[in-house]
């Protein structure tokens, strides 16, 4: 499954440098002044999972491949986007195109680096970018809430269920709430708000980019965000892009004993990926082999045939059954040959609710 995630914020927040650590690479240009970012840059990301090394070792594997984690450096927004004021227009083009909002909001103070609006305020930082998102959904609902809802007085089945959810979120969005707080009542109204790509539908996860001193427990800004994400069922996380861009600069072996030092136990990126999967209900199921031990993304609530469709459209095709290791069993058998043994490896047909870190063969037929 494709997760991929947009990195915004107001221009110097740091979202740049958090993107260059996040990726290992200098992909964008981080530089003190705004719009250093004019094209979207696109980093792939191996997502950690000590669970993968462990299956490995037991399937002594000649590879291990984990899955990606997909992120876009988009340009600062300022005030005015949905007017076009700035790189507006292009900005809120590339933020349709993701599946969440990484919303990076300056927490901590410092002098050397200007600050667009010449004052630290994560929260009126965080409500520029909002408001500029409501205001886009609010031009594109009018228009359309009040054409389904012609088309629905006609007798259009379809056009009422949309006149109806989209009629919801502009609601909320007059009332100055993001679309996402929308309950569709029915898998139909469901499929169309989905098709709506609504802006502010899309789930955010707030990132408190704080200074080193901060990094283990946050700060008084930092906490106001975790309030403001608590309030609107969004999720927050506390990370110092400066420690994850000497993250990058160091050896492997080095890493461990230097976030120890600072009262650390995980890397920003560990953080930041735990909090996606969280905000976007993903999971992770794994292949194993002499060849290869694989890691794999799939939505929770995913069934066997679909989870076999990550690995190739005629693995869903053609679906048969899955053997099925539980990460578990896995691990405290053995592996496969132990697994089987125990009676653990289960035949699994097309209504199998995949689980988390359960380990897959797939068996089909096209």
């Amino acid at each position: 499954m494709g997760f991929r995630c947009g990195i915004v914020g107001l221009p110097n927040v740091g979202k740049s440098t958090l993107f260059n650590a996040l990726t290992e690479t200098q992909a964008a240009q981080a530089a003190n002044y705004p719009f250093c970012t004019i094209e979207p840059n696109v980093g792939q990301v191996a997502v950690p999972d000590e669970r993968l090394e462990k299956i490995a070792a037991i399937a002594k594997s000649a590879k291990v491949i984990p899955t990606q984690l997909g992120f876009v450096d988009i340009a600062g927004l300022v005030k005015g986007a949905s007017a076009g004021e700035g790189l507006g227009n292009q900005f809120l083009g590339n933020i349709r195109e993701v599946d969440a909002i990484v919303h990076v909001l300056r927490c901590f103070e410092d002098d050397d680096i200007q600050h667009v609006s010449n004052r630290v305020d994560p929260i009126a930082d965080a409500e520029v970018v909002e408001t500029e998102l409501m205001l886009s959904d609010l031009e594109s609902l009018e228009k359309r809430v009040d054409n389904a809802a012609r088309r629905a007085t006609a007798g259009d089945k379809e056009a009422k269920a949309l006149a109806s959810v989209l009629g919801q979120a502009l609601s909320l969005l007059k009332e100055g709430k993001p679309a996402r707080l929308t309950e569709p009542k029915d898998d139909e109204e469901a499929r169309l708000f989905a098709q709506a790509q609504l802006l502010t539908a899309k789930p955010v996860l707030y990132v408190c980019n704080v200074a080193e001193e901060d990094a283990a427990e946050g700060n008084a800004l930092s906490a106001q965000v975790f309030a403001k994400a608590a309030a609107e069922g969004a999720e927050a996380v506390v990370v110092s892009a400066a420690i994850e861009a000497e993250l990058v600069a160091m050896e492997t072996d080095d890493r461990g004993e230097f976030l120890a030092e600072l009262g650390l136990t995980e890397s920003g990126l560990a953080r930041v990926i735990r909090a996606g999967y969280k905000l976007l209900g993903l999971k992770t199921f794994f292949t194993a082999g002499p060849k290869e031990s694989r890691a794999w993304t799939f939505p929770a609530g995913a069934r066997a045939p679909q989870a076999a469709g990550e690995i190739h459209t005629d693995f869903e095709r053609g679906f048969i059954r899955a053997e099925t290791i539980a990460y578990d069993d896995y691990i405290g058998l053995g592996g496969e040959s132990g697994a089987k043994d125990a009676g653990k490896l289960r035949q699994e047909g097309k209504e199998y609710l995949v689980q988390d870190g359960d380990v897959m063969l797939f068996k089909f037929n096209v």
